[in-house]
């Protein structure tokens, strides 16, 4: 019903920038959050940056507040995640997702799934 599409992840040094972009197509009208999760290898899932869809309200992690921002383009079905102050631990695949209710810090609060970009950050 809905896809989701990633691009914008690749290598950068520390305190370097790098902006995600997700593209979502299909049936939109029933997303209400969409967000940002991250995974390092050997490591779980964890909780990036959220956003609602209509009002823009958003919620961060407390490991990115200050230095990443979420953001959303309505006409263009885009969200974005502006990143700055890279970190070596920032280095990790990233995913967007889209779900029907609001603000969740768990993947199981959406319902929709990207596959994935790679960001490495070097030291």
């Amino acid at each position: 019903q809905v896809q989701l599409v990633e691009s914008g992840g690749g290598l950068v040094q520390a305190g370097g920038s790098l902006r995600l972009s997700c593209a979502a197509s299909g049936r939109t009208e029933r997303t209400y959050t969409m967000g940002w999760f991250r995974q390092a290898p050997g490591k779980e899932r964890e909780f990036v940056a959220a956003i609602t869809w209509s009002v823009g309200f958003t919620y961060y992690a407390d490991s990115v507040k200050g230095r990443f921002t979420i953001s959303r383009d309505k006409a263009k079905n885009t969200v974005y995640l502006q990143m700055n102050s890279l970190k070596p631990e920032d280095t990790a695949v990233y995913y967007c997702a889209a779900g029907p209710r609001g603000l969740g810090t768990s993947d199981q609060s959406y319902n929709y799934w990207g596959q994935g970009t790679q960001v490495t950050v070097s030291s």
